[in-house]
């Protein structure tokens, strides 16, 4: 009989997390910036695969060694920038010889709870991002990131007063928008990588409306192409919306008015009939978003042909 496999560790506050690295108590008890270099890795089998129940923002460099996480390795040998947030699974797998260096920002939800930052963090769409979509940084952007991190680090560990929670959640919002213009860029010096990306995504869509997968299968869904792609579903629309201006789904949608267009010119399918092909319930809400992106109804359209 198959062993079952063991549930992910959870970790749920930041006097956890210290209590685990061996590390003294948090200066805060609902945020912490813990420095790579003051801690060593934890061997326990357990702790391979973790749940932290806290935001994560780790910038690592100079890594000496490897970290695997998943089923695949990664070099950090230049400075590398992850996001997680409350609830992800993290499966990690560290060698013995690994040294750490960077930065790591753990931060409760109940420390941004009465700030807008509560509801506005998870407009950043990196903090779903698998780990090997991590933000690669330049020289110059690391060293940004570093003083906003040092910064943060400066007033953590100060006295604690009035403005204290306020300096360091506006360090943290500066740190958010920063990494949001770097991933722009990112998706953009990685143009190569990010078109083969765009014709993959062409290419399986065209194959899905061509050989009757969305009859059988229903209307592909964003979660349905990321996984085929090999991405998680927030980066590859947040590349796409870089690349074209336009979401996965939209990316979706085009695919499937394309193909309508086709069917609706060529045969003699009621507008039903055709709705139900390309995997709609119901007609209506083909005709609403035919009407969306073309300006007139299916019918209409096909009458134009006639």
């Amino acid at each position: 009989m198959k062993k079952p496999a063991a549930q992910p560790y959870a970790i749920n506050s930041v006097s956890e997390m210290h209590r685990i690295l061996a590390l003294p108590k948090p200066k805060h008890p609902l945020i912490s910036v813990i420095n790579f270099d003051e801690i060593q890795c934890f061997a326990d089998e357990s702790l391979k695969s973790v749940i932290y129940n806290f935001y994560s923002i780790c910038i690592k460099k100079d890594f000496k060694g490897k970290v695997k996480y998943g089923q695949n390795y990664y070099d950090f040998d230049e400075g590398v920038l992850t996001f997680f947030s409350p609830g992800q699974v993290i499966s990690t797998e560290l060698s013995e010889d690994l040294k750490l260096s960077g930065y790591w920002l753990i931060i409760h939800p109940d420390f941004i709870q009465s700030y807008p930052l509560a509801k506005t963090i998870k407009n950043y769409g990196y903090f779903s991002y698998a780990v090997n979509e991590a933000l690669f940084l330049s020289e110059k952007e690391e060293t940004m990131i570093a003083a906003i991190m040092k910064n943060i680090e400066q007033e953590y560990y100060a006295n604690i007063d009035h403005y204290s929670q306020d300096v360091m959640v506006s360090h943290i919002e500066l740190l958010l928008n920063y990494a949001n213009r770097f991933y722009n860029r990112q998706f953009i010096t990685r143009k190569n990588a990010s078109n083969d990306l765009l014709t993959k995504l062409e290419n399986l869509l065209s194959d899905y409306f061509a050989n009757g997968k969305v009859c059988e299968l229903g209307l592909p869904t964003v979660q349905f192409v990321s996984d085929s792609l090999n991405v998680s579903p927030n980066y590859l629309s947040d590349l796409l919306r870089t690349l074209t201006g336009q979401s996965t789904q939209q990316h979706i949608h085009n695919k499937l008015i394309e193909k309508a267009k086709e069917i609706l010119t060529t045969t003699s399918l009621s507008v039903g009939e055709i709705a139900y092909q390309l995997g709609f319930e119901r007609p209506q809400s083909f005709n609403k978003l035919f009407k969306s992106k073309v300006n007139i109804s299916p019918l209409e359209f096909k009458h134009s042909f006639n």
